[in-house]
């Protein structure tokens, strides 16, 4: 055997321990994930682009940045690059905030009725023009519907499944969601954190 068979599966471990995300932690009927994670899978789902006019236009959105404030709305900001036919060209920044909701066919947190708060531009000028703007929401409302902010292991999800989610929201920093059952005795011990 030499080094190189060696060392191939220590890098393989070191990668796959880097990329794994915390264990929701769970206090009673309660279950709740940290900032950390959810950007930590935003970084891992973009960048994305939205197509329009047969491929003619394409917006991409990049760069995801997430703040948990307390209440019922997330922030999130992302780099807009827009393309014409060929090379992308930044268009700015762009901030939104949203609701979230459960979905447990995705067994993810999705955005719920996002809206764009804020613009930055990359040059001159202070506005969204309208045909930026339209495909930016026609793209939030796609995402919002089909994509999770952050994906619950399956295992979890599974038994979260039969519960009922009664509030999703923002607690010290962290997406909480509260159900209708005490979670402890259904999850097993070794999934969740304390």
């Amino acid at each position: 055997m030499n080094l190189r068979s060696l060392l191939l599966p220590c890098i393989a471990l070191i990668a796959i321990a880097g990329s794994a995300h915390a264990a929701p932690q769970v206090n009673g009927k309660q279950l709740t994930v940290g900032a950390a994670d959810v950007q930590q899978y935003l970084d891992g789902s973009f960048p994305r682009t939205q197509k329009a006019l047969g491929g003619l236009l394409a917006l991409t959105v990049s760069q995801p940045r997430l703040t948990l404030p307390q209440g019922s709305r997330l922030d999130l900001g992302f780099n807009l690059a827009m393309a014409a036919g060929g090379s992308s060209m930044p268009v700015g920044d762009v901030q939104i905030s949203s609701g979230l909701r459960y979905d447990a066919q995705t067994q993810g947190f999705h955005l719920d009725q996002p809206t764009v708060d804020g613009f930055r531009p990359s040059a001159g000028g202070g506005e969204l023009d309208s045909s930026t703007r339209s495909l930016l929401n026609s793209w939030l409302a796609d995402y919002a519907r089909r994509e999770p902010i952050y994906k619950i292991d399956p295992a979890i999800a599974k038994v979260m499944g039969v519960l009922q989610v009664k509030s999703v929201g923002i607690q010290n920093g962290r997406i909480a969601v509260d159900f209708n059952q005490n979670l402890g005795s259904f999850v097993p011990q070794g999934l969740l954190g304390n």
